[in-house]
């Protein structure tokens, strides 16, 4: 087990990861995941099996005028799993899903988990969940 892989460390990877999506930053946003990411979103029909199919969706979107505005991080928890972590917590996310439409507001569970490696600490899956009414 990696003694660099602490609370901290997954804190900070999550808080970069946010604050790219945050800022609609393709480059760095996507420099969060490994390759073989995947992802599922509650909004999507379907699991996204790695990092380059959620980035033609993320090219698709942004196409049409999407834009993050505003994303928070809050009710956050880490479990540390030996090279790999847990991270939950609950996101509020202001966007524009497209050029000309109103600015929509979403609040989501979300649990992403890390593991590190030789690129480092990265997401390799990504889970998105609506919250109860």
């Amino acid at each position: 087990m990696p003694d660099t892989l602490t609370e901290a460390a997954v804190l900070d990877a999550a808080d970069r990861l946010v604050a790219a999506f945050a800022a609609t930053d393709t480059t760095a946003y996507f420099a969060c995941f490994r390759p073989d990411a995947t992802f599922c979103f509650h909004a999507e029909p379907a699991r996204l099996d790695d990092r380059a199919a959620y980035q033609a969706l993320w090219a698709d979107w942004l196409a049409v005028g999407w834009k993050v505005i505003d994303c928070a991080s809050s009710d956050r928890n880490v479990q540390l799993l030996g090279e790999s972590a847990i991270f939950t917590h609950t996101v509020r996310t202001t966007l524009r899903p497209a050029t000309g439409a109103a600015e929509e507001t979403y609040t989501e569970r979300e649990t992403i988990v890390f593991t590190d490696g030789p690129d480092g600490l990265l997401a390799v899956h990504e889970h998105l969940s609506t919250t109860p009414e």
